[in-house]
């Protein structure tokens, strides 16, 4: 297939981040587009050339039976992930890193048998240079060794290049920093934690603290962003067989990205306070409620707006740490150097995804 040309493409996973960018990039590029979710992605009812396919992915006879039908996929962005509540305590899980590398391998052995397949794009992230376990090179290069521990990144990409050697197609993996989005009730978006999180400190009386604690640089990326890096490694041929490295390229404090968040949701910034806020969270549904009737927000319970991303924000602003974390940074020259040259302002991001929210009665606009 070349570059000019189009095809169609399973997105796995379509009600997450990665999943919905990707399925918006492809559908405006002129793809046809299979949305694979077990629920319908709120985000893409509106999207031109995307029909939904219901499918859980650990039932490999209601895979096989679904993928039977879709002879005319010729590409797939595999964005499912299985995560067990907690979320971090679950990344070195047995069960949780076999259960994903069942769910890729149920999806691709039927669809590669039908012949078509052409190229299957997978994401990871900075477990792959053992993020969660040690502290990583700096800064982290795909040419660099793997480091073993737990960790499902290396089922799935072992079970896929071998299945891309046996069957043909191509392989892309794209290794994209903190992910930033509009979706609400997924396992690592930020926004909607933080919008959460003011409103109801807005509600009792409470200024717009920092939560976490020592400084801790970060890199992220804007998930239109990673859709775009999607369609490109689709079609091109420098991408064919190779990892990348993802970010937005610039690097950020939350302290100094507090101020333009307290301004876009409406609240005032009080002095650092240090505290969990999955654990404030997980206790003001009541309060949450309140607060969807005074604002007239749609009826999203506190549990499903967060998902698990509560405790993916008590990670990222280092709670609990006495020391600046270890550096997390990764390059990103590969990619660019390849032909993806995409940047994106991380502070505007952050805002833009929050004003989406609020746009869509998810979360309030507080004054």
């Amino acid at each position: 297939m070349r570059a000019d040309e189009t095809g169609t493409v399973l997105i796995v996973g379509a009600s997450g981040l990665v999943g919905t960018a990707a399925a918006k990039a492809f559908a405006a590029d002129g793809w046809a587009v299979v949305a694979v979710s077990r629920r319908i992605p709120e985000l893409l009812a509106d999207t031109d050339n995307v029909t939904h396919l219901a499918l859980d992915l650990k039932n490999a006879e209601a895979c096989a039976s679904a993928i039977s039908k879709l002879g005319d996929v010729t590409h797939v962005v595999y964005t499912a992930v299985y995560e067990l509540p907690g979320l971090i305590a679950g990344w070195s899980d047995p069960d949780q890193i076999e259960t994903n590398g069942q769910m890729l391998r149920n999806l691709i052995d039927p669809l590669a048998a039908l012949g078509n397949l052409q190229h299957v794009t997978l994401l990871q992230g900075t477990k792959a240079y053992g993020a969660a376990v040690k502290p990583m090179r700096v800064p982290a290069r795909e040419n660099q060794p793997r480091v073993e521990h737990p960790n499902f990144y290396w089922v799935q990409e072992d079970d896929l290049r071998a299945r891309a050697a046996r069957h043909g197609f191509r392989l892309t993996i794209l290794r994209p920093q903190l992910i930033v989005g509009p979706n609400h009730g997924v396992v690592m978006n930020l926004p909607p934690v933080v919008g959460a999180w003011a409103a109801l400190r807005h509600h009792e009386g409470l200024p717009f603290s920092f939560p976490g604690g020592p400084d801790w640089v970060w890199e992220a990326v804007d998930a239109r962003l990673v859709g775009d890096a999607c369609l490109w490694a689709a079609t091109s041929h420098t991408a064919a067989g190779e990892t990348f490295n993802l970010t937005n390229g610039e690097v950020f404090l939350w302290r100094d990205m507090w101020p333009a968040i307290a301004d876009t949701l409406g609240v005032e910034v009080g002095p650092d306070e240090p505290s969990s806020v999955a654990a404030y969270l997980s206790t003001r549904e009541l309060q949450w409620q309140e607060i969807i009737t005074r604002y007239d927000l749609q009826p999203i319970a506190l549990s499903t707006l967060l998902g698990e991303s509560h405790f993916y924000a008590d990670l990222c602003f280092a709670h609990g740490v006495e020391t600046p974390p270890a550096p997390t940074f990764v390059s990103t020259v590969k990619i660019k150097q390849a032909g993806f040259t995409a940047t994106c302002n991380s502070e505007e991001s952050f805002c833009f995804w929050l004003r989406d929210l609020q746009k869509r009665r998810v979360l309030p606009t507080l004054s």
